[in-house]
């Protein structure tokens, strides 16, 4: 193997044909697997893909194809005579925001570059889906696939390579896209399009050079009062790491679950600490276990274990919290399992502080915004970041007292909303009667607007918003009314009446009484019928009529909602409208690896709402049409 491999590296190696592994490392520290080390390599990628790009998040050009890309690079520019790069590999290096870099250094080291578009990107949804078409390599793949050619062809002197690019088209099938690259036969046959990138180095989809015109909703240095940007605080959504243990529907479950994995982990602390009294030496991960019916692994986790810290179970760490759009879910944000806190515990710090707080992520997906009342999950909507109308400090000066616990105040109450942005729109209308909170609800409905969303859709997918300051006042307050009309929607969800046109077949009445309960001794409503939690429970899953017919939703066998109109699925939260997100989420499932149940009727029974499910989904219906209304009701902008 060695007189081989040395032979194989004396050789001129002119092509490099390939279809690259796509790993950007273990999904978790259960996996137990992470990519091999290459450190020339890595630090190739260190000094030209990664040192090229200002993304903050560098992570994905430690991937796999990505080093495989790096590696044929430089064993092609060996040769004096040049040579060719040709792979089949995963396609997101064409759009992505970290791979900027990695554009810029083939665009740099290469004479002519190829790249046929054969989409399938499955990590997207609802239409965006169905455009991305069939997956090349079947259920083996969900990303967007790319064919590659890499040319270096020294007797071109030309400073940047010419980009030539394909795009196979939107809606066609897995088997359309292969005969269409079997008619081709060459590339002399494809009719290229000539890319010439921006200054960013984006070769599809260019971002809009008035984008950054416009003023930042968020700032570099947080907690800075005095930042030229609309908000002065924000975090990254609660990032757990271990979905599956954290949430559950049924707080009963949870804390069994989290208990027994409280234990487990402790138990490991115990062993690893017996085992290094007689060989300090050993690696953490082979005194460990990964069975994942009993924890599930974090690289944070590790680290504690590693330390021997121990955890002890938190009876008052369980919280409710918005886990996707119009899914509240109860959550263990104990000490230790919530992977990545951000800044979140600025935002929340206890659960008496009273904040709302604007959910948003970009990506492929295009922009969401979903305005929250309490804890919330990292992808609520997507990737999401966090921006509050308030935000706590700590309170260090606070005194207290043996007979007084309770003089002084934890925390200080800080704005959201930046005394800059406040000067800045008074300023620009000459009114003072504007506040921050007015400003708040002005961002959340020019989120909203579609005419921001399709003007900067290319930037929104890379960047955090910026935000435009409308000409005139008039329009301002259109967008802070019609901003908190959406707002005061989307908080109070639960408690909209259902939609009047919505026929509910099977439906029937639910007499409640009052009484009061034994553990709390406070007052609850209780059906008097126990048999409803069966008659409204879902029956594993709710499901439409049918692909092409969403109008119908077949709740469970006894039920179905009939007559939804189609307006309703126009209102889009994170690539799927709000009541595909209830069809998905509102279920009956069991997770493979730790067998753990999630059971969303379980909540309906904890909070003694046998029709809680039903009444959720029409009173969403009705949220969403509303919702379309009132976004078609925002003032038009005009961008010159």
């Amino acid at each position: 193997n060695s007189e081989r491999l040395k032979k194989q590296k004396n050789a001129p190696v002119k092509v490099i044909i390939g279809n690259p592994p796509y790993s950007v490392g273990q999904k978790s520290a259960n996996d137990n697997a992470q990519n091999l080390s290459y450190p020339a390599l890595d630090r190739r990628l260190a000094n030209t893909y990664v040192a090229n790009t200002n993304a903050t998040n560098k992570n994905s050009l430690y991937d796999s194809y990505i080093k495989a890309f790096r590696w044929a690079s430089d064993r092609i520019a060996q040769l004096k005579d040049g040579g060719i790069v040709a792979f089949i590999s995963n396609g997101a290096w064409i759009d992505g925001l970290a791979q900027d870099g990695m554009r810029k250094s083939l665009q740099d080291e290469f004479t002519s570059i190829y790249v046929f578009n054969l989409r399938g990107n499955q990590r997207t949804s609802g239409e965006l889906s169905r455009k991305e078409g069939g997956k090349i390599f079947g259920s083996g793949s969900r990303t967007p696939i790319t064919i590659t050619l890499l040319v270096k062809n020294p007797a071109k002197k030309q400073e940047k390579a010419i980009i030539h690019y394909h795009d196979i088209g939107d809606y066609l099938t897995r088997e359309q896209k292969l005969n269409i690259i079997k008619d081709f036969r060459s590339i002399r046959n494809i009719e290229w399009q000539e890319i010439l990138p921006n200054e960013k180095n984006d070769w599809i989809n260019l971002r809009d050079g008035l984008f950054d015109t416009l003023i930042p909703i968020d700032t570099d240095k947080k907690g800075n009062l005095k930042s030229k940007s609309v908000f002065t605080n924000y975090s990254m959504g609660i990032g757990t790491s271990r979905d599956v243990w954290v949430y559950n529907y049924s707080s009963t479950r949870l804390k069994t679950n989290m208990k027994d994995c409280v234990d487990f982990y402790n138990e490991q602390v115990d062993r690893i600490i017996i085992e290094r009294k007689t060989n300090a030496n050993l690696e953490i991960k082979d005194l460990m276990s990964f069975d994942e019916t009993k924890i599930s692994w974090s690289s944070s986790l590790v680290v504690a274990l590693e330390k021997e810290k121990k955890a002890v179970y938190q009876p008052t760490a369980l919280h409710q919290t918005i886990y996707r759009p119009y899914c509240k879910l109860n959550l263990y944000y104990g000490d230790k399992f919530i992977h990545r806190r951000s800044n979140y515990d600025l935002l929340y710090p206890n659960e008496n502080v009273e904040n709302l707080v604007v959910s948003l992520s970009g990506g492929q997906k295009g922009l969401s915004a979903l305005i929250v009342d309490g804890f919330s999950d990292l992808h609520l909507c997507g990737d999401s970041q966090c921006f509050p109308l308030y935000w706590y400090e700590e309170n260090k000066n606070r005194q207290k007292t043996l007979f007084d616990e309770e003089t002084g105040e934890d925390y200080i109450r800080r704005d959201g909303i930046t005394d800059w942005i406040l000067k800045e729109v008074r300023t620009r209308y000459g009114t003072k009667t504007i506040t921050k909170e007015m400003i708040f609800y002005y961002v959340y409905g020019l989120l909203h607007s579609e005419d921001y969303r399709t003007r900067f859709a290319a930037d929104l997918k890379k960047s955090l918003p910026r935000i435009p300051i409308v000409e005139r006042v008039e329009d301002f307050m259109d967008f802070y009314k019609c901003g908190k009309k959406l707002a005061d929607l989307h908080l109070n969800y639960e408690t909209v009446a259902p939609y009047p046109d919505v026929v509910v077949k099977g439906d029937r009445k639910v007499t409640m009484e009052t009484r009061r309960n034994p553990v709390t001794g406070g007052f609850i409503e209780e059906t008097t019928n126990p048999e409803d939690y069966d008659y409204f429970r879902v029956w594993n899953k709710m499901r439409f009529m049918s692909k092409e017919d969403k109008s119908v939703i077949i709740y469970n066998g006894n039920i179905t909602i009939e007559n939804i109109p189609a307006k309703a699925y126009d209102y889009i939260v994170n690539g799927k409208s709000a009541i595909e997100w209830l069809v998905e989420r509102y279920a009956v499932t069991q997770d493979k690896k730790s067998l753990i149940i999630n059971d969303a009727n379980d909540w309906a029974k904890e909070h003694h709402k046998p029709r809680y499910i039903l009444d959720l989904v029409l009173s969403v219906i009705n949220v969403s049409v509303q919702t379309v209304d009132i976004v078609n009701a925002l003032p038009k902008l005009k961008f010159e």
